[in-house]
């Protein structure tokens, strides 16, 4: 089973990329930090602890409508330094690494696929850009869905995540040794899913 882990901190364009990979060599395609998000959201909307919030996570808590702001963004790195809410969650993603839907090949996305969630992945990417081109990103993404930000706020609170993922005890944001890193801060979508694909290309030839 083919397994390509992508990580990199937020605003990367690790998402998009992963979902236009999976699409492109029919593999199935899993968010990881959405789990993250479902867990944070979860627990801050019941007051339960994050740890049982993890054990009692459904997929139908994947569909919340909440998982894609800000807060659930930092409610998920919150709650990822965790041992407990990880050891729950860890299980879930190497079942559906190892045995995708599709029975093709899986693409992963998060902050420790290649480290820790599947370090023996045939593919592995980091993908980062600057932490102003980041910001920029995700404030454009706020605005275009009508939410109001400011660049300001977004920035501070992007370094903070980052420091927070950066220096957790557990399973730090960190590229695995053997991974390749890819800077999007110059590249377009377009660009960086070239770059990547033509990487992956070299490691798993087409057909």
């Amino acid at each position: 089973m083919t397994i390509i882990a992508i990580d990199g901190p937020a605003a990367a364009g690790k998402g998009t990329l992963a979902r236009r990979l999976a699409a492109e060599l029919g593999f199935d395609y899993l968010d990881t930090g959405l789990i993250y998000r479902a867990v944070g959201m979860k627990a801050l909307r019941t007051g339960a602890d994050p740890a049982t919030a993890a054990n009692t996570l459904t997929p139908s808590d994947l569909d919340a409508e909440d998982l894609r702001g800000d807060e659930a963004a930092q409610q998920a790195s919150k709650v990822a330094v965790i041992p407990p809410v990880r050891a729950a969650l860890l299980d879930f993603q190497r079942k559906f690494a190892s045995r995708p839907p599709g029975g093709r090949g899986a693409v992963l996305d998060g902050r420790d696929i290649g480290t820790v969630v599947c370090p023996r992945a045939e593919v592995k990417l980091f993908v980062t850009a600057s932490l102003e081109k980041r910001a920029e990103r995700r404030l454009n993404e706020l605005l275009a869905k009508g939410l109001g930000a400011i660049q300001e706020t977004v920035l501070a609170d992007m370094r903070e995540r980052d420091e927070r993922d950066s220096k957790r005890a557990v399973a730090p944001l960190v590229p695995a040794d053997d991974a390749i890193v890819l800077d999007t801060t110059e590249l377009d979508a377009d660009q960086a899913y070239a770059a990547a694909l033509g990487f992956i290309r070299v490691r798993i030839p087409a057909g």
